[in-house]
């Protein structure tokens, strides 16, 4: 099953506007993603803060239609 990238950045760039985006599929599944998130919105919060507004913006995707997220989130200032 899986996502396509467009679909996981169209969810991350609804939340996050001004975000740069990377997308890697790791596995050439669409099941098994990498993503580097730059934001403002990440400035002030940590890490473990940061991943958990990316996982909001999947909206219950993220275990279910989308198998596996390599997360890197950046705080743009």
């Amino acid at each position: 099953m899986g996502m396509k990238g467009s679909e996981i950045e169209g969810f991350i760039r609804a939340a996050f506007p001004d975000a740069e985006i990377e997308m890697k599929d790791l596995a050439g599944d669409d099941n098994h993603w990498s993503a580097t998130v730059t934001s403002a919105a990440f400035k002030g919060k940590s890490r473990v803060a940061q991943h958990q507004m990316v996982y909001a913006a999947l909206k219950g995707n993220m275990g279910g239609v989308l198998h596996a997220l390599q997360l890197q989130t950046i705080a743009k200032d």
